[in-house]
């Protein structure tokens, strides 16, 4: 169950900020753009576990191309839908997911038209999405945020590692916890360009392993910087 949570410490609201401003000055503003429909991005989203950005963009297009819109992918076989997301990866596993929960969206509105997400207190979106099976946390919050620029920040493993280490969230924090602890801390206007901010420095330098804290811009706000810096 999606629940509202407390406000923020003024600490932490202060260290993001200035993490966000010094990451505006190697990354520039990034701008909210709508990538795909809710529902679309909710295929997109189970295509993209545990594969590539550009394997699972080529299997949605695939899919997409081959079947011409979601009320035929929820009336086609699996072995079909199987076939045509078969360059994502794991396509005998996503294929039954994506017609499943397509054909719950259909049960449950009566369509695919999810604009109704939008209108809603961004808590009771989460939990009506979070019904769906499967749905957790970040795909509600990917949904939200990608399809409708509400302030929901999906939370990935860069996220998750980069918040970790600036002591933005505690060791102890799931990655689905981290998600209601990571959003108030930051503007609603900033959370897609802040959420972004963390992906692109997480790849670039806070990596999992050998972390380039020496030339980070934000050595001097990580307390983790010690820990990895060369001596």
């Amino acid at each position: 169950m999606i629940r509202k949570t407390r406000r923020p410490s003024i600490a932490k609201r202060t260290q993001a900020a200035e993490v966000s401003k010094k990451l505006m000055d190697v990354y520039g503003p990034i701008e909210w753009e709508p990538r795909y429909n809710a529902a679309e991005e909710l295929v997109y989203t189970i295509l993209s576990q545990h594969t590539s950005d550009i394997n699972s963009e080529r299997a949605f297009l695939n899919l997409m191309k081959t079947f011409g819109d979601l009320y035929s992918i929820a009336n086609s076989p699996i072995l079909e839908i199987e076939t045509a997301i078969r360059r994502g990866g794991l396509a005998k596993i996503k294929a039954p997911r994506i017609k499943n929960i397509l054909n719950e969206v259909l049960k449950e509105v009566g369509s695919f038209d999810l604009s109704f997400l939008a209108e809603m207190p961004l808590h009771e979106a989460k939990s009506w999405l979070t019904k769906l099976n499967g749905v957790g946390p970040k795909t509600a919050a990917i949904i939200l945020c990608f399809s409708f620029g509400l302030p929901a920040m999906p939370v990935d493993t860069h996220i998750y590692r980069v918040a970790q280490r600036l002591g933005l969230i505690g060791k102890k924090i799931t990655a689905e916890k981290a998600h209601d602890l990571l959003e108030p801390i930051v503007p609603p206007d900033e959370v897609f360009q802040f959420h972004m901010f963390l992906i692109k420095h997480g790849r670039d330098t806070c990596k999992a392993q050998r972390p380039k804290c020496d030339s980070c811009e934000l050595h001097n706000l990580c307390p983790s910087a010690s820990k990895f810096s060369k001596k």
